[in-house]
């Protein structure tokens, strides 16, 4: 019985192929020969070994121009960061730079992984240091949210002052069942108010906008930290969340809270918008930026992950430093010593 087959096979004998499943050998013909390149190969094949021989040709350019595709889709991403501020596509107020700190092995990674749209990870490698730029374009308004975490910065006071001094929003991680990482939590909460404090200038402690999520709620020991052991120390400024990186409770409304504290909408939450690519976005902004705000404001809620996000250079961030303490003060000679 007469059967076709798929083969994925490189073109390179192919034709020896069809003629070992035929059990027939190659004939040559002397008036085809002379219509043909010299290398060719005519084969003399059953009806089943040309059906497999369109099979081929058909399989083998589809995978051509996927090829095509592929390549002109890398040729379109953006050869830079995508900056909305900087490009004038986004206002000041609607770029927020969130600074996640707390103790290894707590799941600050996974926690981020979760907002970015990405899913959770078991195993555990030590974060050095990552930076993360999330767009969103919201009711006919671009977004900016960069995630800076600092984890690897805990040895290096100077340098982990200077994210401090730059971020907007704070992420305090630490784990339910880790009572010295909640420990940990409370003295970089202390650190970020005075160094806010330091900074503009005031003689109290500044109030911050931070959450802190109590994570690993998912574990089923039991807790060495409690609900009001954290309540007690964190203060009117700060909002407290228990969470699970694994299973995902917990966490839309961290995000939720911390899209508040920087008048974001809440759409900027991972569960209430459409994850699309860089280039689909940078489309979408520059075909929608002349058109009038009603126009811009149907389309439904999206964001994108930049994937060539880097952190700006410590000269640009003290110099960002540097710039916001001279709005109503005369800044220090060095704020991050």
């Amino acid at each position: 019985m007469n059967t076709t087959e798929k083969f994925y096979l490189p073109v390179d004998g192919i034709f020896k192929m069809l003629n070992s499943l035929t059990g027939q050998s190659p004939i040559t013909h002397p008036g085809a020969q002379s219509a043909l390149p010299q290398n060719a190969v005519v084969c003399n094949i059953s009806r089943t070994g040309m059906g497999v021989a369109r099979t081929v040709k058909m399989n083998w350019r589809q995978q051509e121009k996927t090829a095509d595709r592929s390549s002109t889709s890398t040729d379109r991403l953006p050869k830079r960061s995508v900056d909305l501020l900087e490009l004038g596509l986004a206002k000041p107020r609607n770029c927020h730079r969130v600074v996640v700190l707390g103790a290894p092995k707590v799941g600050k990674t996974n926690i981020l992984q979760r907002f970015l749209g990405g899913e959770f990870e078991e195993g555990y490698e030590p974060t050095t240091e990552d930076f993360h730029r999330k767009l969103f374009y919201i009711r006919g308004q671009a977004y900016q949210i960069d995630l800076l975490d600092a984890s690897g910065e805990r040895n290096f006071p100077a340098k982990r002052r200077l994210s401090i001094l730059t971020g907007d929003i704070f992420l305090l991680v630490f784990s339910l069942d880790d009572s010295e990482s909640f420990s940990e939590v409370c003295e970089l909460l202390s650190e970020i108010r005075a160094a806010k404090a330091k900074l503009n200038k005031l003689k109290t402690p500044a109030k911050i906008a931070a959450v802190l999520c109590g994570n690993k709620a998912d574990l089923k020991a039991p807790r060495a930290v409690r609900r009001s052991q954290v309540t007690e120390i964190l203060g009117e400024d700060a909002a407290y969340f228990e969470t699970s990186a694994k299973d995902g409770s917990g966490l839309d409304g961290a995000f939720r809270k911390l899209a508040s504290f920087g008048g974001l909408p809440d759409e900027t939450s991972p569960s209430r918008h459409q994850l699309i690519s860089i280039v689909s976005y940078q489309s979408l902004c520059t075909s929608q930026r002349g058109r009038g705000t009603r126009a811009r404001a149907l389309g439904a809620p999206c964001a994108a992950v930049d994937p060539l996000a880097r952190r700006p250079s410590f000269t640009s961030d003290l110099r960002m430093v540097l710039s916001s303490s001279t709005k109503h003060n005369k800044p220090e000679r060095c704020q991050i010593q």
